[in-house]
């Protein structure tokens, strides 16, 4: 009979990090449950994590390398398929210069140390200098702003949601992202304990989100006018109350210059513009204030916008000014075991850059060494000098996650070559040369060295594979490294470059994790055995490291020792926030924002039948008010259209989105030709790209981040 036996691990499908126990019977998975025994989640999973088994056993998942061949593909061995990639790309390289080959990395790398750890070893070697990656679907503006303020991209500030009793949540749906930059797993609980202490949860958002229904107050706000709402906010702080900064007092800089820029948004004038009465903006800043602590978190809607890096900036400045900065209760810094922002061994991320080189149409400066992805595909599609003829995405689906999708489509169709390191034939990978599909993510160990980053508790947790990897596949980090090591031979095949990809073979990602351990903040000192991979192995629940703690000032750069409240750059980008204050837009165009849904992450997670399981979830949210004008009742069909497309998607009127506003979900679209996702694909689940609307012209043109929140569309009857 075959063994039962169960496996701890962490689910990989967002950014809670959950602890999960699987219990299998040989190669059979007969129960995924939460796993009580986990120090950080304490039991909690969501749908997520049970759909594990689905994506594991996935019928239309690949398993050995596809070359195209005609208008299909062929399997082919894995020594052709990664000898074929290296030469693809050297040839390109080789006749149209380095930057001809742009990369891009999605999302789910960030959840697999594989390659998290390598894929930017293969960036490198590429020596491209068009880079890009989700970042800038996302949470650029954080990064960029904690360069400019604290010297390094990756010192994201955490909200202290343990320990606060006041917390004010600016476009954010923890109850959907499970808490995105703020890794929390049972985050409803977490957040239902601030107001059985005596607190109080506010969210501001053009939709009644799952969280607002929580929360005890909701505030609607005008999509893309955040920046004013939050200035006004700093106006009435600044004013009225004096900045209680602290222990950090003789860190910060520049307060004296953003009191003076403050001055131009008392809430009466930011009213108008954002729709939210200025005496609640009053009371929403002296509550910041006058309840301790407080904290201010702003996520995915803050960041998608014209104002993005604004938006960080003033939820940044307000936990500071409120004494909320590196302070429990307010926002904190980790302390990770594997810590990415010293470098040990090699394993951290660089502090950040901006404006080294530019793209090569529209000019927008580099960010942490990537380009806005928003300018992808104008650069593959401009001839002249420059031009990208060649792709390497890296668990990525730009023609679902990026700007103008359609356009996307298209550009990616031109290109000389296209190399895919992914699971699945979707909307992206259909477009490939090659695509070289990694093992199951149960067929491989687990260590989150990106997301302890961000987790609201410092933790350590690895786990082994579940499962063998079958004969004749392959990890993604291998498969990462057999390009680079080729590429490497076929430029010469230095003596360093050999002995350095020889190291990396035998360590692997586990071996850089054990490494990054040991001489990480818990690893050996003075005798004292620390953490270990071995040491995490005989924990398989993980390993709790404590709460957040005081770090100022020494989580900041040797050379950054300061808080900058007023960076050049941002001071500067005030006047087209000032800009906008008084343009007037009364086109009857309805303002579209996207939502995300529990039981979804990522667009390959729609070919999981338990996860698409209930009513169809892609639908437009359109106000009673707004639908009556329209001529438009519940699940009619509408036809939705911006300045770059146009999609027919069934209405669901609701009085939980703001008037003037309407809301489709990220991640759907599943109807293109030559997809092979037979769960996604079908017609009650393929649903619509939001961002065949979206538009890659309306960008933060301070960070580059894509404006995917308040695209103008016209909304009729179809």
């Amino acid at each position: 009979m075959p063994e039962r036996r169960t496996h701890f691990r962490t689910c990989h499908l967002c950014e809670a990090m959950c602890g999960i126990a699987i219990e299998v019977e040989g190669s059979e998975i007969l129960s995924i449950r939460g796993d009580d025994a986990d120090p950080f989640s304490k039991g909690h999973i969501c749908p997520k994590a049970p759909a594990l088994a689905d994506i594991h056993k996935d019928p239309d998942r690949l398993r050995r390398p596809l070359k195209r061949q005609g208008d299909g593909f062929v399997e082919i061995g894995w020594d052709e398929a990664l000898d074929l990639a290296a030469a693809r790309l050297h040839d390109v390289q080789t006749r149209h210069g380095r930057s001809a080959v742009a990369t891009y990395l999605g999302n789910p790398s960030v959840h697999n140390h594989g390659p998290a750890l390598f894929a930017p070893m293969l960036v490198k070697a590429l020596r491209t200098k068009n880079r890009y990656s989700a970042t800038s679907v996302d949470q650029l503006p954080h990064q960029l702003v904690a360069y400019f303020m604290l010297g390094h991209q990756f010192l994201f500030q955490v909200p202290d949601i343990d320990r606060t009793r006041h917390m004010v949540i600016f476009g954010g749906n923890p109850l959907a992202s499970m808490g995105s930059l703020m890794t929390a797993p049972g985050v409803k609980a977490r957040l239902e304990a601030i107001q059985a202490r005596g607190g109080k949860i506010v969210v501001v958002d053009p939709r009644r989100t799952e969280t607002a229904e929580l929360a005890d107050e909701h505030v609607f706000v005008r999509p893309g006018t955040d920046a004013i709402l939050l200035f006004s906010i700093v106006h009435v702080l600044l004013r009225e109350r004096t900045p209680r900064l602290g222990h950090i007092a003789p860190l910060v800089r520049g307060l004296e210059r953003v009191k003076e820029l403050a001055m131009d948004y008392a809430p009466a004038r930011a009213e108008g513009p954002t729709g939210v009465p200025a005496d609640t903006i009053r009371r929403l800043a002296l509550e910041l204030y006058d309840t301790q602590p407080a904290v201010a978190y702003g996520r995915i809607g803050t960041s998608t916008q014209a104002f993005g890096a604004q938006c960080q900036w003033l939820i940044s400045t307000i936990n500071v000014v409120t004494g909320n900065f590196d302070s429990p209760g307010g926002v904190m810094f980790t302390t990770p075991a594997v810590d990415a922002l010293k470098a040990a061994a090699g394993l951290g991320i660089g502090r950040g850059s901006y404006g080294r080189w530019k793209s090569r149409v529209r000019g927008f400066p580099e960010a942490g060494g990537e380009l806005p992805v928003a300018t992808l595909a104008e650069d593959i599609l401009t001839p002249g000098e420059g031009q990208i003829r060649a792709l390497v995405t890296i668990a990525g689906n730009p023609v679902l996650s990026t700007p103008n999708g359609t356009q996307m489509d298209r550009a990616l169709a031109s290109l000389d070559f296209v190399l895919a390191i992914d699971p699945f034939l979707n909307e992206t990978t259909r477009h490939a040369h090659l695509i070289l599909p990694p093992v199951s993510p149960l067929e491989r160990s687990h260590y989150d060295a990106a997301l302890h980053v961000v987790a609201v508790r410092n933790t350590a947790k690895w786990s082994p594979a579940l499962f063998d990897a079958p004969a004749g596949t392959m990890p993604d980090w291998e498969i990462i490294l057999g390009i680079k090591s080729r590429l490497d031979g076929l430029r010469g095949g230095r003596l360093r470059d050999r002995a350095a990809n020889a190291l990396l073979r035998r360590l692997g990602p586990d071996g850089l994790v054990d490494v990054g351990l040991r001489l990480g903040p818990y690893g050996l000192r003075k005798g004292r055995a620390g953490l270990s991979l071995s040491r995490l192995a005989r924990e398989p629940h993980g390993v709790d490291l404590g709460p957040l703690e005081r770090r100022m000032p020494g989580r900041l750069p040797a050379d950054h020792k300061y808080i900058d409240l007023a960076p050049a750059k941002l001071v500067a980008d005030v006047v087209r926030l000032r800009a906008s204050i008084d343009t007037k837009t009364d086109d009857g165009k309805l303002l579209l924002v996207g939502r995300r849904h529990l039981r979804s992450n990522n667009s390959w997670m729609h070919n999981s039948a338990k996860l698409m399981a209930g009513k169809p979830r892609c639908t437009l949210l359109v106000h009673p008010t707004d639908a009556a004008r329209l001529g438009l009742a519940d699940t009619d069909l509408a036809q939705v259209t911006s300045r770059v497309g146009s999609v027919r998607v069934p209405v669901e009127v609701t009085g939980d989105i703001m008037q003037g506003v309407v809301s489709l979900p990220h991640g759907f679209g599943h109807g293109r030709k030559g997809v092979r996702l037979s769960v996604a694909a079908r017609s009650e689940n393929a649903g619509v790209s939001a961002n065949d609307l979206t538009d890659d012209k309306l960008i933060d043109e301070l960070s580059g981040n894509a404006a995917l929140s308040g695209v103008p569309v016209e909304v009729a009857r179809a």
